[in-house]
């Protein structure tokens, strides 16, 4: 990046990064790269890295490919409760459980909603997302078992967030929940937004998606996904 982004001189460069001279930074780097980096600087393609800990080891999902993107403000429902930050992976599961139990198990029979909280989990199809606001301080957060709001009635006990519109870094997830996606977010807030050399967390709001048509959140092959709010560096 270096070579890329910056003016100075190759040598300078190879001092910096801990090498004795040019011509061992040169040799290293292009065993490495397969090109020099007299090449790279002229717009050869490199093998690049964020600077984090070598550390690339997800328990439970099978890699973390992510992409940046747009995306339009956007407005989630869902049943709310509070957790803290240390025992969140363990409470979260049994909350997902208590509100399919007590709210969703009907509609999830293919009965009609009898009630207005059955008709807000149709409407919105509440289960889609899992949102996590950070907003409260002293170790705890906000979280919904949340769905996608599309207006109407907002029973009582439901919350309704908006998400401002702006730049997305999307982690796509592969295996059984919670485990796969608990690793992802780990590795997001422990390595790559501390790492990243572009981008920054805005906002203090974060959102999990789950597919809701394909597959069983138990599966070695399900898919699902970590949304997190960024922002360009200065």
């Amino acid at each position: 990046m270096d070579l890329k982004n910056t003016d100075d001189k190759v040598i300078d460069i190879a001092f910096r990064y801990g090498y004795e001279t040019p011509e061992s930074f040169t040799k290293a780097f292009s065993r490495f790269h397969n090109v020099t980096p007299s090449q790279v600087r002229d717009g050869a393609t490199a093998r690049t890295f964020l600077p984090l800990t070598v550390k690339l080891q997800v328990q439970g999902g099978d890699k973390m490919n992510c992409k940046i993107t747009k995306m339009f403000q956007f407005k989630v429902i869902g049943f709310q409760k509070e957790f803290d930050n240390d025992t969140a992976y363990q409470e979260i599961p049994k909350f997902w459980d208590e509100i399919c139990e007590k709210y969703a198990s009907n509609v999830y029979a293919g009965n009609a909603p009898a009630n207005p909280y059955e008709k807000a989990i149709v409407e919105n199809c509440i289960g889609e997302y899992g949102v996590c606001i950070d907003d409260i301080g002293e170790g705890k957060f906000r979280y919904l078992v949340a769905g996608k709001y599309t207006g109407g009635e907002v029973p009582e006990g439901m919350v309704v967030y908006e998400f401002p519109k702006g730049d997305w870094a999307v982690f796509d997830c592969i295996g059984p929940i919670p485990e796969a996606l608990q690793s992802v977010n780990t590795q997001i807030f422990k390595e790559w937004l501390p790492g990243n050399p572009d981008y920054e967390l805005c906002g203090n709001a974060s959102a999990e998606w789950y597919d809701c048509v394909n597959g069983e959140k138990t599966d070695e092959d399900y898919h699902s996904a970590i949304w997190i709010p960024v922002k360009k560096k200065n």
